[in-house]
């Protein structure tokens, strides 16, 4: 019986291109490196297995996942909770598109989970990597490279200045209060959640018995830093932009972006110490 979601094509010996189709070996260097084809729009899709690369036109499909004789893209084959046909690559209205026709949901870009039955999501042009859950935490990549018009391609630039990343200015008393709010996610720990107000004051109260730490006054020192990054175009650090009910998202994601621009790093948990 084909589980649902499968081609129904009869086996064949291997992964073969689609019509129009070109096989890439699994020698093919990373597409992270970028792509290119005389057509724009053009799709590479690349496992560890290999890949194929496909020019666009209405409807074309190139079929990824476990079962190599059924799909273009193996992908996972030694993995038993990849599903046998656990993805598609559509051309539809002039762009590519990723559905998901596995048990398990594919990773996306940002996070995002993309389940089946949902609504396809739009391949942008260039690279996106694309993962596809399996057993005991594993995660099987599938790169994917849309081309754009000619000339398009990345330039490389050895020689060029290291862009530096923002980092925002903060008094001592602002990164202090933020390293003992954000402690879990410096110490690298397996999903971590930020302090309540109240921990956080605590903490700072026990080494700094003199400075008058409360929960309110760390509240106004870390809502000060938030405001001040959202003006600069920071997302997702606002009541509007995520809605009710908030939890601790603000503060996860205040924390986030202080780590992801090297605002903070976990040599700051020194910090804590010297206080």
């Amino acid at each position: 019986m084909t589980e649902p979601g499968t081609s129904r094509r009869g086996p064949r010996e291997g992964a073969v291109p689609a019509p129009g189709g070109r096989l890439l070996p699994a020698t093919h260097g990373s597409l992270a490196r970028g792509a290119s084809a005389p057509l724009p729009g053009t799709v590479f899709a690349l496992a560890l297995t290999g890949g194929m690369t496909l020019g666009p036109g209405e409807g074309r499909e190139v079929l990824f996942g476990r079962n190599r004789p059924e799909v273009h893209v193996c992908l996972g084959e030694d993995d038993p909770q990849v599903s046998r046909h656990q993805g598609t690559l559509t051309h539809q209205d002039g762009r590519w598109w990723v559905s998901n026709a596995g048990r398990l949901p594919i990773r996306c870009l940002g996070g995002r989970l993309l389940f089946r039955g949902e609504e396809p999501l739009p391949l942008d042009t260039g690279y996106t990597p694309l993962f596809a859950g399996g057993s005991r935490g594993r995660e099987h990549l599938l790169e994917v490279f849309v081309t754009g018009p000619e000339g398009e391609r990345p330039v490389p630039r050895h020689g060029d200045v290291t862009r530096p990343p923002r980092v925002w200015a903060l008094t001592e008393q602002e990164r202090l209060a933020l390293v003992v709010l954000g402690r879990r996610y410096l110490l690298h720990e397996p999903r971590p959640q930020p302090l309540t107000w109240r921990q956080t004051a605590a903490e700072l109260a026990e080494s700094q018995p003199w400075a008058g730490w409360t929960d309110k006054r760390v509240e106004h020192l870390v809502n000060g830093v938030r405001t001040r990054l959202s003006r600069d175009g920071v997302p997702w650090l606002t009541r509007e932009e995520l809605g009710e009910p908030v939890g601790n998202a603000l503060n996860d994601n205040l924390i986030r972006a202080l780590l992801a621009s090297t605002t903070l790093v976990p040599m700051d948990l020194a910090l804590i110490d010297a206080a």
